[in-house]
């Protein structure tokens, strides 16, 4: 059975009774959350938890969320969602020009909470765009045409080898692709190729993953190959 890890919710929310009520309900939906402590800089903490969606209010203390919405678009693409009691056209509008994804006005019924979260993560995670040539799983994104991976703020480039290896190991997730596919994919039939060359090209994607922050993403099946869970 394919199983993920939660998708983290960094919640920048100055009301502690409030980010506590929101925390409980989206544990219950089965989100890891983490709540902004630090909020003369929320810059700092964001690098820190490497969340996949942000919940950011707008008058908080130190600067606004404006402010550090601005900030995290500097280093990332990461979704963000405004809760805020700003309720005017002119609030939504900035909030939405400063890179904000989405806007919900407080006081919110919890279900539309939930469900505007669920969406963006759908969009942002979940879906496979064939047109973007984007690969994307708890968190990690591969760029097919630019050859590049992306966790959190940071990325790498990958090298047409490993490039081929995370695609067929994304491509299966939840299944074990064996060493005879990976290395049909890699080179040609008729070229002989040591085994060990195939250990040490999946060994290196390991490596690129884990300076990501992605420790054990690629599981080795003892005399089967490889998969992603």
């Amino acid at each position: 059975m394919l199983t993920k890890e939660p998708y983290r919710i960094f919640l920048v929310e100055d009301d502690r009774m409030l980010a506590e009520e929101i925390a409980r309900l989206l544990m219950k939906w089965g989100y890891e959350v983490r709540c902004a402590e630090m909020f003369d800089n929320i810059l700092e903490e964001f690098l820190v938890v490497k969340p996949h969606v942000v919940l950011m209010d707008v008058n908080i203390p130190s600067f606004d969320g404006f402010h550090w919405c601005r900030k995290i678009r500097e280093i990332s693409a990461v979704p963000i969602i405004y809760i805020s009691s700003r309720d005017s056209s002119m609030d939504v509008i900035m909030g939405m020009n400063n890179g904000g994804d989405d806007y919900l006005v407080k006081p919110f019924d919890n279900a539309v909470l939930v469900a505007r979260l669920q969406a963006v993560i759908r969009r942002t995670y979940e879906y496979n765009f064939q047109e973007a040539h984007v690969l994307r799983y708890r968190g990690l994104a591969v760029n097919l045409e630019e050859a590049v991976a992306f966790y959190g703020d940071k990325k790498c480039e990958l090298t047409k080898n490993e490039l081929k290896i995370l695609k067929l190991l994304l491509e299966n997730q939840g299944k074990i692709v064996s060493r005879q596919a990976l290395m049909r994919s890699l080179w040609d039939e008729e070229v002989y190729v040591n085994e060990n060359t195939l250990t040490v090209n999946v060994n290196r994607v390991r490596l690129k993953l884990e300076e990501l922050g992605l420790k054990s993403f690629i599981t080795t099946k003892k005399g089967m190959g490889y998969v992603i869970l």
